[in-house]
């Protein structure tokens, strides 16, 4: 038996949360898929241009062993890759990004950014040198890993260029993330958790300069040159990636809503917390302009790309504002009709209608506080007049 309030609770929960930018794989065959992208050709769920100069395997793979198990929403995850090679546009720092490729407003409103990431013992990052991870150009909510000219072996969760939040970063330990941002009220928070738990909040809200023009959170990892800069490669690994409305998917095993940018439906990152030890970090002014995390060594790298031409480089001591413009030409697809009654609409009704303590679940009669699987399918049948 099921009791009414928390069952029908968590439906209309379920229900409220719309995924409005997909970027978990589920429709890439394999990275070379992202070379088939250009301002020109705007295709695929991400732009694919902040890289070195090797071959797109050398940066950026595919597989079903680089996605978090508890991940049942997608079908594989990314390994995104930095070394010697890595350096895009003449910049000095290492650099593999992934951008969203999107009409929808995914700067706009409260919205949920999720991913799941992990490191392994195989091409393990270095902890003395500073990693941005999962940033916006303006830094104004990041992850970080390692420090310059110091050592930090801890995940970082910052704002505006102050840590908030930090965890030991361990070989093969997946980490969801969900970045709550409110870009109308300038707030954001933090929910994180490990393997296959629910994700809880750890940290905010915090005021913040959400500045975003909707192309520029960057997916992968951007690494600050050091004094003593260890050679080899490093491998971060992500899953799980989406933007969501509406209510927080928390659970990395259920959906949320239908996705509304044209990719595959929804999965959710998930887990509660570990620590909640902030990471000693140098304030920083969040505005339009980059965000400078360490006053001596580290910089807020602005990734510039106006149009179908490389953009202006920056180094890792200066920074150069430009806009990421998206040149998809199609507008966001509206949600189609799946049925009469929409399934949300009737677990609403059902929600606001009066209890009755024993009527069977038939036509004409409310759903009662308990109920078993074949009462709700009777009822819900006679709700949408289905068969």
């Amino acid at each position: 038996m099921f009791a009414k309030a928390t069952f029908l609770n968590a439906l209309v929960s379920a229900v409220s949360a719309e995924i409005i930018w997909d970027g978990r794989f589920n429709d890439v065959t394999s990275s070379a898929d992202l070379e088939k992208w250009s301002f020109s050709n705007p295709v695929g769920p991400y732009q694919y241009y902040i890289h070195g100069s090797g071959a797109v395997s050398d940066y950026v793979n595919l597989d079903t062993a680089f996605k978090n198990p508890a991940d049942t929403g997608s079908k594989q995850g990314v390994k995104i890759t930095i070394d010697e090679t890595a350096k895009w546009n003449g910049q000095s720092m290492l650099r593999t990004e992934l951008i969203p490729q999107t009409t929808a407003a995914i700067n706009k409103g409260k919205l949920y950014y999720h991913f799941s990431i992990k490191s392994a013992s195989e091409n393990a990052p270095t902890a003395t040198n500073e990693h941005q991870i999962a940033f916006f150009e303006s830094h104004f909510t990041e992850l970080k890993y390692g420090a310059s000219g110091s050592s930090n072996a801890n995940l970082q969760w910052h704002v505006g260029g102050v840590s908030k939040w930090d965890v030991e970063l361990v070989a093969d330990e997946w980490h969801n993330v969900a970045y709550e941002i409110d870009f109308d009220a300038g707030s954001v928070s933090f929910y994180h958790s490990t393997g296959s738990d629910a994700l809880t909040k750890t940290a905010g809200p915090f005021d913040a300069s959400t500045s975003s023009n909707g192309a520029d959170w960057h997916l992968g990892v951007l690494r600050l040159p050091g004094s003593n800069d260890a050679a080899g490669a490093e491998d971060w690994f992500f899953s799980g990636v989406y933007v969501e409305s509406g209510e927080l998917t928390t659970s990395v095993g259920s959906a949320g809503g239908s996705s509304d940018s044209g990719s595959p439906a929804p999965a959710s990152s998930a887990a509660p917390a570990s620590s909640a030890a902030p990471a000693s970090s140098a304030a920083a002014s969040s505005s339009a302009a980059p965000v400078s995390s360490r006053p001596a060594t580290s910089a807020a790298v602005q990734t510039p790309a106006a149009s179908s031409s490389a953009a202006v480089a920056s180094s890792a001591s200066s920074t150069v504002v430009a806009d990421v413009q998206t040149s998809a030409a199609s507008s966001a697809p509206s949600a189609s009709a799946q049925v009469p009654t929409t399934f949300a609409t009737v677990v609403a009704s059902a929600t606001s209608a009066a209890p009755s303590a024993s009527a069977p679940a038939s036509s004409g009669d409310d759903l009662p506080e308990e109920f078993t699987i074949q009462d709700f399918i009777a009822w819900f049948k006679s709700e949408t007049g289905t068969n």
